[in-house]
């Protein structure tokens, strides 16, 4: 049994370092969407190359989710989170002042490896130290991802008219920097001394996560919530804006769509812990799911707000799918390794959702196909969850399978 203790006891300097962190793993994403065009407009690239851009943070998520846990085992959790935000810093500050396509590209993949490593290691450092507060410390550190996302959008445009595109993409690289310190930090410590920390078992487990049913109800309940949330991200202003709505209203719907998530942010990790299997909870996003798909498709502009509130309960799913990383694992070694499974397939399957979602609308002028694309997403969701949810843990299962 865990011994619970406060907070932060023994734990400051660990618990900052995850939380700004968290801040940084999408500022290099959604920091750029907003001035893209500006940018191709300075610099001078095509509107493919744009599309280009907006492929790299999936792809980089997908290939860090593969790698990091290779790196994590012979470097420790601890120094593979310092080297992902130096990279992070150093590639944001560094693609802010080149003047070609290539050098922008280059950079902006190694910004983004790091926040794709820091997508992976923070679940099992949450683990390895908060293992008695799972539920707060994720409810924490998913809402900062969250508000990595939102913030930077919100603010990149206005930063750029008063300060220009390169000073509104270089300022989100102090965060990174700042991100590292407190690593820094904790390394010194935990050479010095161990005191105060929860430290989960460094037992290894003995297995192959890709044998594990837990492994790819993860993946696909991660996967198909990222490809539904992607593509509303991407495709919303569009379908309003046919509606007869304004630019305005439709990117104002997408930030009502995102603050909604970060409402879930806060409850699901919490809900998620409290119950021997969340299944039901996952029946609950899948119906919002299809209330929201259904409202859009057949009478968007009747009640919009309510439409895109309900549709933004579906993606609960995601922090659910974080928290879970840790609670169907049950050393530091199966968290890392089911956290980067998780995301690497995920993230590989998810960059597809806005491609596809756009060539059916494309191919058959209606929004009807591409919401049924979507929800087949949703049904995956459902079967996936049953087998991510049941109580049982990713070490149990890989050893039955060899078996």
């Amino acid at each position: 049994m865990l011994e619970r203790r406060a907070l932060l006891e023994g734990r400051v300097l660990v618990f900052a370092a995850i939380i700004v962190s968290a801040l940084t793993l999408r500022v290099g994403v959604t920091a750029f969407t907003p001035l893209a065009a500006r940018i191709s407009e300075d610099i001078g690239f095509s509107g493919t190359i744009v599309g280009i851009f907006g492929m790299v943070p999936p792809a980089m998520f997908a290939l860090s989710g593969l790698l990091t846990p290779y790196f994590a085992k012979r470097l420790g959790l601890e120094l593979t989170a310092l080297l992902a935000m130096l990279m992070a810093g150093f590639g944001m500050l560094a693609r802010s002042v080149v003047s070609d396509v290539g050098s922008l590209l280059l950079l902006s993949g190694l910004a983004l490896a790091g926040m794709g490593i820091g997508n992976v290691v923070i679940p099992p450092l949450v683990k390895r130290y908060f293992s008695d507060r799972l539920a707060i410390v994720s409810s924490v550190y998913i809402t900062m991802v969250q508000l990595g996302t939102v913030v930077p959008a919100l603010v990149a445009v206005p930063v750029a008219d008063a300060f220009g595109w390169r000073v509104s993409i270089g300022m989100w690289a102090l965060l990174g920097f700042a991100a590292a310190a407190p690593w820094v930090a904790v390394l010194r410590g935990r050479r010095a001394d161990h005191h105060g920390l929860i430290v989960t078992s460094h037992i290894e487990p003995k297995g192959q996560v890709w044998r594990s049913p837990v492994a790819w109800g993860m993946a696909g309940m991660f996967a198909m919530t990222s490809l539904i949330t992607y593509a509303m991200f991407t495709w919303l202003p569009k379908l309003f804006t046919d509606a007869g709505a304004s630019q305005a209203f439709g990117g104002s719907m997408v930030g009502i769509f995102a603050l909604t998530g970060l409402a879930a942010a806060l409850g699901a990790p919490t809900l998620v812990t409290r119950v021997a299997n969340p299944f039901p909870v996952v029946v609950a996003c899948a119906t919002c799911y299809l209330i929201g798909f259904t409202g859009l498709l057949m009478a968007p502009m009747a009640a919009p707000v309510v439409w895109v509130v309900i549709l933004g309960l579906g993606p609960s799913t995601f922090p659910m799918s974080l928290t879970l990383i840790n609670l169907r694992t049950r050393t530091q070694a199966g968290a890392t390794a089911l956290s980067g499974f998780t995301q690497g397939v995920g993230y590989t399957v998810s960059c597809l959702g806005p491609l596809c979602f756009g060539v059916l609308h494309e191919a058959t002028h209606s929004w009807f196909a591409p919401f049924a694309m979507l929800t087949i997403a949703v049904v995956i969701v459902v079967i996936s969850a049953w087998h991510a949810c049941k109580p049982r843990v990713l070490e149990d299962s890989w050893m039955a399978s060899k078996h």
